[in-house]
């Protein structure tokens, strides 16, 4: 099979004639390990494509909107109070505590001792609003200008000759942006006592979802990746019945925004942690596939038997125990498993759960690829 269709069936849930795989996560190249591991494996390798270097069969290739033309500075520095001795940094934020970036919806990142330990900032004022003016004026971005969408016809043309699968970038849609605006414990503290200020910012920020979700889609893209992280390690960030209620009926607009213009587009949603008591309702909203099904968190071969009748699988690798830890023959005896329970009767797009770390051993990197080459035909 082609790359493309081989990604297409496995996320319809059909048995292709591999499984397809990959050490990335929501990115090309470098942008599937993290920025400490990206930076050890350019200085020992030379190398800035990991595809190449671990000898992976690449099926898919990841779109992304067009940089903003935004001073974010200049849109953004006013809302915030961030202490003096930090310097503004655009693109790579440099010691911990030292520098800051500035993210597009407005927070601030400021890097930690480990990448682990970044943290974001919301803007003061919005973290601080009362009125609901204040959050209807705060300036989002430009998703609805065509030049964030100029390049894609010609970047989509390269992709269909190459024959993979493109795959479109929209993780944090509505409920991560959100807090990262409003502050955590603010935004949660408005959506439980049904204050206004919620209602007012996610349904802003859902129609920018929806809308990039519909450019791309208009422009041809295989596949779009929605989600927002909404478990933690045993247990839901929130009830299933605050998610089915603030959270749900907007990403249903979302998806409902694409598939009105490509109504064959895939969708796979992206959630950290342990949500099994929404995933029935992920399915029922137009999801096909789940993403990154954390072994640590949920049995995969468990949650495939309960929802393998309407649910394709994407990652399952977890990157807590056996790839940072184990021996490359206990990660060969993982992916094999993976394959034999997860991927029986096709619907596993096996990877990793998270990006790469530094902990992992590239003898284990190895031993993954060389196991899902191995195991994976049908």
């Amino acid at each position: 099979m082609k790359p493309r269709d081989r990604v297409l069936c496995t996320l319809r849930g059909g048995q292709a004639d591999r499984v397809p795989y990959d050490l990335t996560h929501c990115a090309n190249g470098l942008g599937g390990f993290n920025r400490e591991a990206a930076r050890l494996f350019r200085q020992r390798t030379g190398s800035d494509n990991p595809d190449e270097y671990f000898g992976v069969e690449r099926d898919v290739t990841w779109v992304h909107l067009q940089e903003t033309t935004f001073d974010l500075v200049e849109r953004y520095a006013p809302y915030h109070d961030l202490p003096a001795h930090l310097a503004y940094c655009p693109h790579e934020p440099g010691r911990a505590d030292q520098t800051y970036s500035l993210l597009e919806w407005g927070a601030a990142l400021v890097p930690g001792t480990n990448v682990a330990f970044d943290h974001f900032v919301p803007p003061a004022r919005i973290a601080a609003a009362e009125s609901l003016q204040e959050i209807e004026s705060y300036p989002l971005p430009d998703f609805d200008a065509d030049y964030r969408y100029a390049h894609l016809d010609a970047e989509l043309a390269t992709i269909r000759t190459q024959e993979r699968a493109s795959v479109a970038f929209m993780a944090m849609t509505i409920f991560e942006t959100a807090w990262q605006i409003r502050g955590f414990e603010r935004l949660m503290t408005d959506m439980l006592t049904g204050h206004d200020t919620a209602a007012c910012l996610l349904d802003r920020i859902t129609a920018l979802s929806a809308e990039r979700a519909r450019r791309f889609a208009a422009a041809g893209v295989d596949v779009i990746h929605i989600g927002d992280d909404i478990g933690m390690q045993d247990r839901m960030l929130m009830s299933p019945a605050t998610w089915r209620t603030w959270l749900k009926p907007r990403l249903a607009r979302v998806i409902d925004a694409a598939r009105a213009v490509k109504p064959d587009v895939v969708f796979f949603y992206h959630s950290d942690g342990f949500i099994e008591p929404v995933i029935p309702e992920l399915s029922e909203i137009g999801i096909q596939a789940l993403n990154p099904l954390q072994p640590e968190c949920m049995d995969p071969a468990v949650i495939k038997q309960r929802y393998g009748d309407r649910l394709a699988f994407w990652g399952s690798m977890g990157l807590q125990h056996t790839l940072p830890f184990g021996t490359p023959e206990q990660v060969a005896a993982e992916v094999k498993l993976r394959i034999e329970t997860v991927g029986r009767g096709g619907g596993l797009y096996l990877a990793p759960t998270h990006v790469i770390a530094p902990e992992v051993p590239y003898e284990n990197l190895f031993a993954f690829v060389r196991a899902a080459q191995e195991f994976g035909r049908y």
